[in-house]
């Protein structure tokens, strides 16, 4: 049987974003992942409009022909890693809407991310996992968090290191992320087949 295939989404869109650092520095990491299959997917370059359906595609198909090809590519994903930013202690709302964008096809399959911020990211953390168990995905618990000291020596907004300067200390919740992933990434494959 074919590895679980696991989108790794980067939340934001702006022109200035954080995100595309811990997105290749997580890329990486995963790319020889001998169990898990690993696509990065980039909101930025996904054409989705503001929610407008009529319904969720839980009750009725989406008319909008791009909300239709976005539900089409994450129905061919087994799991989710989100690189997520923390905007004003939450999501942000290009991420919000994509989640909005599509119901049946983020069910039954694990979710969990890379988040940063001074704080780790974790109050945005709070609200994905919220948002998830809604769209019956499964959260995890482990996640990889860059905070405080770490963030601002990585970012821009601090010394804008490389994430190499920074890897000691997220190794340990990499490894307890993949390691989870991979244990719910295929029992769920598997119970859905």
């Amino acid at each position: 049987m074919a590895n679980p295939k696991i989108a790794v989404i980067i939340s934001s869109t702006r022109e200035a974003r954080f995100a595309d650092k811990p997105a290749a520095w997580l890329m990486d990491k995963v790319k020889d992942h001998a169990e898990l299959d690993f696509e990065l997917v980039d909101l930025r370059d996904q054409d989705l409009p503001f929610f407008d359906e009529k319904a969720s595609n839980l009750w009725m198909p989406s008319e909008d022909p791009r909300a239709v090809a976005w539900q089409q590519k994450l129905a061919g994903f087994d799991g989710f890693m989100f690189v997520v930013a923390e905007y004003n202690r939450s999501i942000t709302g290009a991420l919000k809407n994509a989640l909005d964008q599509a119901y049946k096809e983020w069910n039954r399959k694990p979710m969990t991310a890379l988040a940063y911020g001074s704080l780790g990211g974790a109050r945005a953390m709070e609200q994905l996992r919220l948002i998830s168990i809604e769209l019956q995905m499964v959260p995890l618990r482990n996640a990889i968090h860059i905070g405080g000291g770490d963030f601002f020596k990585v970012s821009p907004l601090g010394q804008n290191a490389p994430i190499s300067e920074i890897e000691e200390n997220l190794k340990g919740a990499l490894k307890g992320t993949l390691e989870e992933l991979t244990f719910y990434a295929k029992l769920l494959k598997d119970a859905r087949v």
